[in-house]
Order: structure tokens, then sequence, then C-alpha cells
């Protein structure tokens, strides 16, 4: 079974819909990723959901589920696995509930994906990273009002607001970031115009993870995590 379109959930515009597929997505019923591909992954969603940065809160965002979480699968490919659409609401997340994007392209709006639900609605966003940076295998999208309000004082990249969240305006102004210090492992930025989104990138899931938490604690002990200049 192969799905193909643009998706948006009924009765509500994408403009007002946290999480809303926006890209044209071309989507195979296929088997889910292994245990193993997405065993960080949930590790780490666990800890980001304790923290208030992944989840659903009807009191944020319209009710939505806001975060997700991929990393390159296999190794020494582009391709990736992430976290379905709208699963932000679950606890824990089965295999079932990750998609794998195997293409993608930001000109086109295009997304090739397979597994049982999906994929997440910035899924161009993670493509970018991982074609740009080699040596990055895990990316972090959470939703922190403390990071995001206090990026420039972390030093954080801001993408421009007028870049919508899931929308290839949004992949270009992280590409353009990105860019600016090429093939680099691990960093973050902030989504100037998607509201406390923040972006975490790195080698492991635990450094990617550890960016996040490190951002949100006390300026003195976010030094240890300097990020390198863009």
């Amino acid at each position: 079974l192969v799905i193909s379109g643009v998706f948006c959930f009924m009765g509500q515009s994408m403009a007002e819909a946290e999480g809303v597929i926006k890209y044209r997505l071309d989507f195979s019923d296929g088997l889910p990723p292994p245990a193993e591909a997405i065993a960080e992954l949930e590790n780490w969603r666990k800890k980001l959901m304790m923290l208030g940065v992944v989840g659903q809160d009807p009191a944020r965002y319209g009710g939505y589920g806001f975060g997700n979480l991929s990393r390159r699968w296999p190794q020494m490919s582009n391709d990736f696995v992430i976290t379905g659409s709208q699963t932000g609401g679950l606890a824990a997340l089965m295999p079932e509930h990750y998609a794998r994007v195997t293409d993608f392209s930001v000109p086109d709006n295009h997304v090739v994906a397979s597994g049982k639900t999906p994929p997440s609605s910035e899924s161009l966003t993670h493509g970018w990273i991982y074609q740009l940076c080699p040596g990055a295998n895990f990316v972090f999208h959470v939703h922190s009002p403390e990071i995001w309000h206090n990026a420039e004082k972390l030093g954080l990249p801001v993408t421009d607001p007028s870049a919508a969240y899931g929308t290839p305006e949004m992949a270009q102004e992280v590409y353009k970031i990105l860019l600016k210090n090429p093939c680099r492992a691990w960093g973050m930025l902030a989504m100037g115009g998607h509201e406390d989104g923040i972006v975490s990138f790195a080698e492991t899931a635990d450094r990617a993870g550890s960016l996040i938490i490190g951002a949100t604690q006390p300026q003195g002990r976010f030094v240890s995590l300097t990020l390198p200049d863009w």
C-alpha cells in the first residue's frame, strides 16, 4: 500500500495546526524499523518528556504533540528513522510508531518513507542535517521556551522568523546555517519562525540530548557544553 499526498488534519488549516505534515509524502506500508534502531531514541525521548520539551499538553500549541527525534539508519547512509507524526502524546513508542525516511527533496517539498506511521512533519529539516553533516547520527527537535527565548544569550543561530515549521523555507534556513560551517558533527540552533522550536544534532544520542539539558541549566553549567563557532 502506497499513500501519496499532502496531509492536513480535517477542520484545521496547516498554518494553525502544530505538527501537521506540509510536505508531499509518498508513504509505503512496510515493516517498522527494528527495535535496535529505536532503543537510544526511546531512552532519550523519555528523558526529554520528563523535561517537558517533548510530548503533548492541552495548554500548549493547540493541544497537538510536539517534538521529534531521529537517527541515521543504517549507518553510512542518508536514510533515517524518525518518530511518527503526532505521537507526542504516547508515553512510550514501539517500532510501529516510527517511520523510515529513504529519500527527500527540499526543492520539491517531497519525502519518501515507509513503516506503519507517517513520519514527523519536520522530516525535511532532519534530512538536510544528515545530508550536510556526515558526522551527525542523531537529530532531536524539541520545544523549550527557556532555550528559545535565550537563544541569543546562548549564542545559538536562529532561523528567519518568516520561515514556518515543516516547510522547504525552514529547511533552507537550516541549510544556510549549516553551510557557515559545513561538515560539522554537532550543534544546536533555534527556529525563529517555530515557537519554542530547538534542534540539536550530534554523533551520539547522549551528546545531542546533553546539549538540550545543558542549555536549560544556569549559564555556568552550560559553559562545559559550549557550542563551536558557526
